[in-house]
């Protein structure tokens, strides 16, 4: 008759499945239970009871990272930098500010319709008193976020949450020349911790600040300092909300970062950056050769650049809350430092802080 023949494909032609298939339905799928579980725990917090630390196994680790995250946060940058038709901007926003609680007052340009695309929009800038800057404490918080821990360092261990750690030399990485860091000439068999203290008499200490998605994107300087040395970690970009740190332990050193270390008044100073899930764009605005989230990288490997051997032998000198950096959607800054025995931390665990208020002070 003058019916048309259909042709069909084999049906394991059609459904045939790749091994990259299976890592991301299976990796995407347990992405997803982990998330259920972290809603758990948070609920658990909220009631004030106690969360009980359970890490994850090796195999865990590896199934997490099967996720292509490097790859999904490069297509989320690039999904970031479209431009939104000017009456598509309102409701798009306005749901991404209800459902992280996104406060559009402290904006200095609070009309949704300004920002042409989402990247913009998680950049906004404050209105300059928004964020007044203690001029009493020697060190402020370098951007708005939740403390995760804070403290002194023992043992070359530092926590990312209660009870769980990384090691300091895995997060920092190898020693840096005493020629462009001023690290105390201590016998080689001394600890790492003990080689970056630089006065006799101080103590390193350290605190961990996670920025939300809500969270004002832009981190600024901690305290007066002058920046040395940039090193930069390509790595994985699981995520760093507070479920998945107290989930896997050495969670910092296995993402992507970029460490500055310097100096200040009292010895070392550091300040790392740590990359997470659609947070591969780390940016240093006085930094113009850093690029993050490359398509491919050797696993292990860092990259060092001097602000001393390529600035006129000065570094960087910081100003306490000059603009820093930012990033694409929110992350975990990592302060490490050095300072006498009396200084104290003016923090609770678990507490949200803003840009400018106080860490600590002698």
């Amino acid at each position: 008759t003058d019916r048309k023949k259909l042709h069909t494909a084999p049906v394991g032609q059609v459904f045939r499945l790749r091994p990259f298939h299976v890592l991301v339905a299976t990796g995407g799928g347990y992405a997803g239970y982990r998330k259920y579980e972290d809603y758990k725990l948070q609920q658990l917090e909220k009631r004030g009871l106690e969360v009980p630390v359970k890490l994850a196994s090796e195999w865990e680790v590896a199934l997490y990272k099967s996720v292509p995250t490097r790859l999904l946060s490069r297509a989320w940058g690039r999904l970031n930098q479209v431009e939104l038709p000017t009456w598509l901007r309102k409701p798009v926003y306005s749901l991404y500010i209800w459902t992280f609680g996104v406060n559009m007052k402290e904006a200095a340009v609070e009309d949704l319709h300004h920002y042409r695309n989402l990247s913009e929009f998680f950049r906004r800038k404050l209105k300059p008193q928004a964020r007044p800057v203690c001029c009493v404490h020697s060190v402020i918080s370098p951007s708005d976020g939740k403390i995760l821990n804070f403290g002194q360092v023992k043992n070359c261990e530092v926590e990312q949450v209660k009870g769980v750690t990384y090691s300091l030399e895995s997060f920092l990485g190898p020693r840096i020349s005493t020629e462009e860091m001023h690290f105390s000439q201590a016998p080689p068999g001394n600890s790492f911790q003990k080689q970056l203290v630089t006065k006799e008499g101080n103590e390193l200490y350290h605190c961990v600040i996670y920025l939300a998605p809500g969270d004002y994107h832009c981190f600024h300087s901690p305290t007066d300092w002058t920046v040395s040395h940039r090193r930069h970690f390509p790595g994985s970009l699981m995520s760093v909300n507070p479920g998945v740190a107290r989930w896997i332990k050495e969670l910092f050193c296995h993402n992507e970062r970029v460490v500055l270390t310097g100096d200040w008044k009292h010895g070392f100073f550091s300040l790392t950056a740590v990359g997470a899930t659609n947070v591969g764009s780390i940016r240093i605005y006085f930094d113009q050769d850093l690029h993050t989230n490359s398509p491919s990288y050797s696993k292990g490997s860092y990259n060092d650049f001097s602000f001393i051997s390529n600035n006129n032998k000065e570094g960087i000198p910081m100003r306490k809350g000059e603009h820093l950096g930012e990033f694409n959607l929110g992350s975990t800054i990592v302060l490490i430092f050095e300072a006498p025995k009396d200084f104290r931390f003016n923090l609770k665990a678990g507490q949200k802080i803003r840009f400018g208020e106080a860490l600590g002070s002698l």
